[in-house]
């Protein structure tokens, strides 16, 4: 019986050790790229890459490139390569792939194995986007590529049965882009994708602090804003944060200013980002068909994505439009769960694109 159980143990090693072929699932997104192998999220990184100026050799990825983010001197480059949900420089994005992919594997195997891969695209991502994600992915070492649509997968992740004749409403707000989709028997029968979520928030902020404020801050400084006195109403009642302490060059003398800032400022800036995204909502919902539209009624609309986390968000999206919104259970996760499960019914999903 040990001698089974000895000989299983070291077929499993060499396997593992062996195999050349490895399955991911990737959420390739906009901010943060997640990647799940197994059940297990392998790599939860920043979409960043640092670069050498000269060589456009790979210096850095993920956080440690963040750490670099407005920091660099004239020999190297920090990029974002995706910019509202798609591929905005297609070489550092591919690097920055293949950087993220080897920490996966990186010591547990003797050879770099094939890659069998579902990634997480826009749902309003045109045939050229499509391709330039699939050329990436396939440069990066992806054998089998498939792609799957951000709100499918969000669903999924979330543990709706996307195949069965109900409707079902995912509002996606991720870094660059912000998906609306209504799901039924492993179908999107109306979706719109618009150009607002996340980064629009943090540059939002950034225009408000410098016109309101005379304080200048960086991109990363704006988003810490909206992370410690994000919202989207501007009465939080018993749940309102502390004000947060802002450090920055005053815009016109240069001099170091702390200005502190409370969530009702971050609501009324971010007033006009928020009523496009409500519009998006209530737009899906005209081209919704009667029966599926009770469904939604009776079920709610799930919030997934980063943007989900912006505080009362849920509550007024439910005033508003008067159907009750629901932030899903870890929303930064869903669509890189929902892929992990696409990957294991890769067969069986006839939605999946190749």
């Amino acid at each position: 019986m040990n001698r089974a159980i000895e000989n299983k143990e070291i077929m499993s090693f060499f396997s593992k050790l062996f195999s050349f072929t490895q399955e991911l699932a990737i959420d390739l997104g906009t901010a943060n790229t997640i990647i799940i192998n197994g059940d297990q999220i392998i790599v939860d990184q920043p979409s960043v890459v640092a670069l050498d100026e000269h060589s456009d050799r790979m210096i850095a990825v993920g956080e440690q490139a963040k750490l670099m983010y407005e920091k660099t001197n004239n020999k190297i480059r920090v990029i974002r390569p995706l910019r509202d949900g798609v591929i905005a420089d297609f070489n550092a994005c591919e690097q920055m792939m293949r950087g993220l992919i080897r920490m996966v594997h990186k010591g547990k195997r003797l050879f770099s194995p094939a890659l069998r891969m579902v990634i997480g695209v826009p749902s309003g991502s045109t045939e050229v986007e499509l391709r330039a994600v699939r050329d990436s992915a396939e440069h990066a070492g992806g054998r089998d590529v498939f792609l799957i649509y951000e709100p499918m997968a969000a669903a999924i992740g979330i543990g709706l049965d996307v195949n069965a004749p109900e409707g079902n409403m995912i509002v996606d707000i991720g870094g660059g882009t912000t998906e609306i989709a209504v799901i039924s028997l492993g179908g999107i029968v109306s979706n719109n994708s618009i150009k607002m979520a996340g980064d629009d928030f943090t540059a939002d902020i950034q225009e408000y602090m410098s016109r309101q404020h005379n304080v200048r801050v960086s991109e990363r400084m704006a988003e810490r804003i909206k992370i410690n006195v994000g919202a989207a109403q501007t009465d939080l009642g018993e749940s309102a944060p502390e004000d947060f302490i802002v450090h920055g060059p005053n815009r016109i003398t240069a001099m170091p200013m702390e200005v502190p800032v409370c969530y009702q400022e971050i609501a009324h800036c971010l007033e006009k980002s928020i009523a496009k995204i409500e519009q998006a909502v209530i737009n899906a919902l005209e081209n919704t068909p009667p029966e599926l539209y009770a469904d939604i009624v009776h079920n709610g609309i799930y919030l997934t994505g980063g943007g989900a986390l912006l505080r009362g968000l849920d509550k007024r999206l439910t005033d508003k439009i008067n159907i009750p919104f629901h932030v899903a259970e870890e929303p930064l996760l869903c669509v890189a769960r929902g892929t992990g499960v696409a990957l294991k019914h890769v067969d069986d999903y006839t939605f999946l694109m190749r």
